[in-house]
């Protein structure tokens, strides 16, 4: 692959990156949005199925409240991996990997942005959480990242190639 292919290649997932982290984080901020205006004072809607309803619970802690006392480490760990999927995307070369990682992020940051709007001190916010499953409650950002928790898997489990640039292509010499 000559060097301009992989820039090109390269500008591509980025703009799917980009594209669809905007989307998926922007669905994720409307949700929770509609969540806390119309989920507000105590009200719960049932749901059939699956779902048992709609609740706004505002959790400070990880999955599952866990750490609900050291809000700001967790709002640094996810800013860490934040950064670590942007340079993971950086340097993939597959498109499948892209989308993964994108979705990994979206849920990442979308979390992250509640930890920061509604702090009071340092990044100490809860996340606004709203799908009721009866034994937790979560929101769309978890959805994001438990599908790319799948994904990842699957894609290990098929040995699907993160990179396929050569030493040739990555270092400018010749492949060992």
């Amino acid at each position: 692959m000559t060097k301009n292919t992989y820039k090109r290649r390269l500008r591509g997932r980025v703009a799917v990156f980009v594209a669809l982290a905007a989307v998926a984080i922007a669905l994720d901020q409307v949700t929770k949005a509609l969540a806390l205006a119309r989920l507000g004072n105590g009200v719960s809607v049932a749901l059939p199925g699956p779902l048992h309803g709609l609740r706004l619970v505002r959790n400070p802690g990880a999955s599952l409240g866990l750490g609900s006392g050291s809000t700001w480490v967790i709002s640094l760990i996810a800013l860490a991996a934040c950064l670590l999927i942007i340079v993971l995307a950086l340097r993939t070369t597959s498109m499948v990997w892209t989308l993964a990682l994108s979705l990994a992020f979206s849920g990442a940051a979308g979390n992250l942005i509640d930890r920061v709007a509604y702090a009071s001190g340092f990044l100490d916010g809860a996340v606004v959480d709203f799908l009721d499953y009866g034994w937790s409650v979560g929101n769309v950002a978890d959805i994001y990242l438990t599908l790319a928790g799948v994904v990842v898997v699957v894609l290990i489990a098929c040995n699907v190639q993160f990179s396929g640039r050569s030493q040739t292509t990555e270092h400018g010499g010749a492949a060992k």
